[in-house]
């Protein structure tokens, strides 16, 4: 399908949330900067939950302060370009080489890597990040075998479906795409690229600005935001824009996307020079970019509930798992923990292996004390080590 027309109007603005930022040694806590978000709403927007727009004493749900991340194991070595990944029943896990279009299957028991097949029309230019990015397996994946790709063509990113046949030879054990959706803007930079299926059965994508900074607020683009579909690719009823994917508008470059138990939606975003983000995402809201990054206190536009230096994150996939975000960072090389009480942090973040394993890019939750983490030292950023890239497997809290 073509990208969704126009619709009027701006939207609204969100939650209060505090402010944690900082740098951190492996293992340490970042450094918690005394500011907090105000929370303000236009007409017409879905109300946002009520937060307290000062720092408070956490509940006593909230996760604790300080936590643990310890590498239990090396599920796969020797990956090229690797970014999207998803797990199986079994436990084997499919990743996309983002730039050549392959998708891998990988047996962490066996030790052992086999190819799935290819996607025809993935274009990646050196250098830049388009490619293969993000996958999502079906809900009903167990009846139906449809795995989900986001991915950058000549002209566009798109979205597209694909039969995954195992019992196929290896390399042809994928059927051909079918794609959903069409016209995603797409770039050599900030092309979005992370997919998932939220508790609702709808699919969720995060779309970059390609360096347009105005397609972020232009909502007759399906650049800059975070985009809620069907299955099928249509938009659903109940979207915040009636007839449109958006979701949510005012993104730079989403590239995290995750829900906690009570089914918030966070997302990871890369900021420009200053300020990266950690956002809770509300049906509807303006999440500010070109206009602002980071916390401006401005009505009409979300503060994020954290915010980190540029150089201390450039955040890609996150997780929810123990009570906590967990957060890959790129240009950061490590991984961020934002432990949760409710819809704020209830703590400065905790940041783990900085610089141990280099850039990293896509984290999984297996179960609530276990996820995946995936490093991207050999995506033309990245100084690559023997063994790169690999998928780590980690025991957190």
């Amino acid at each position: 399908m073509n990208a969704q027309g126009a619709v009027r109007g701006a939207a609204g603005v969100a939650v209060a949330a505090v402010l944690v930022a900082g740098c951190s040694s492996s293992n340490g806590p970042a450094t918690p900067l005394p500011t907090t978000a105000t929370a303000s709403h236009t007409s017409g927007a879905p109300a946002a939950p009520s937060t307290s727009t000062t720092a408070a004493t956490p509940s006593a749900s909230a996760a604790p302060a300080k936590g643990t991340a310890k590498v239990t194991g090396t599920l796969a070595t020797g990956l090229a370009s690797p970014w999207g990944v998803v797990q199986l029943a079994d436990n084997t896990l499919l990743v996309a080489s983002r730039d050549t279009g392959k998708i891998t299957r990988v047996d962490p028991a066996k030790k052992t890597s086999a190819a799935v097949g290819t996607i025809p029309g993935v274009t990646h230019t050196q250098g830049g990040e388009a490619g293969l990015l993000g996958l999502a397996l079906s809900p009903d994946f167990g009846t139906d075998h449809l795995l989900y790709a986001y991915f950058s063509t000549e002209s566009d990113n798109r979205i597209a479906r694909l039969l995954f046949d195992p019992t196929r030879a290896a390399g042809d054990q994928l059927g051909a795409p079918d794609t959903i959706l069409r016209g995603i803007p797409t770039g050599s930079i900030h092309n979005g690229g992370r997919i998932a299926f939220g508790p609702d059965g709808m699919l969720y994508a995060g779309t970059g600005e390609t360096g347009q900074r105005g397609l972020a607020q232009n909502m007759s683009s399906l650049g800059g935001k975070i985009l809620r579909m069907t299955p099928d690719g249509q938009a659903p009823k109940d979207n915040p824009f009636p007839g449109s994917l958006v979701y949510s508008p005012g993104h730079r470059n989403v590239q995290g996307l995750a829900w906690d138990p009570q089914g918030r939606l966070w997302a990871s975003e890369f900021g420009q020079d200053t300020w990266d983000e950690l956002n809770l995402i509300e049906p509807g809201r303006n999440y500010g970019w070109p206009v602002v990054e980071g916390v401006a206190h401005r009505a009409g536009y979300v503060d994020p509930v954290a915010q980190w230096h540029t150089d201390q994150a450039s955040p890609s996939g996150i997780a929810y798992a123990a009570g906590s975000i967990w957060m890959a960072a790129l240009k950061g090389e490590r991984l961020w923990r934002i432990p949760l009480d409710g819809t704020r942090a209830a703590a400065a973040p905790q940041a783990f292996f900085t610089g141990t394993y280099g850039r990293l890019r896509t984290v999984v939750a297996v179960d609530d004390h276990t996820i995946t983490l995936s490093t991207s030292n050999t995506d033309g950023r990245g100084t690559p080590k023997p063994g790169d890239d690999r998928i780590l497997q980690l025991t957190v809290s």
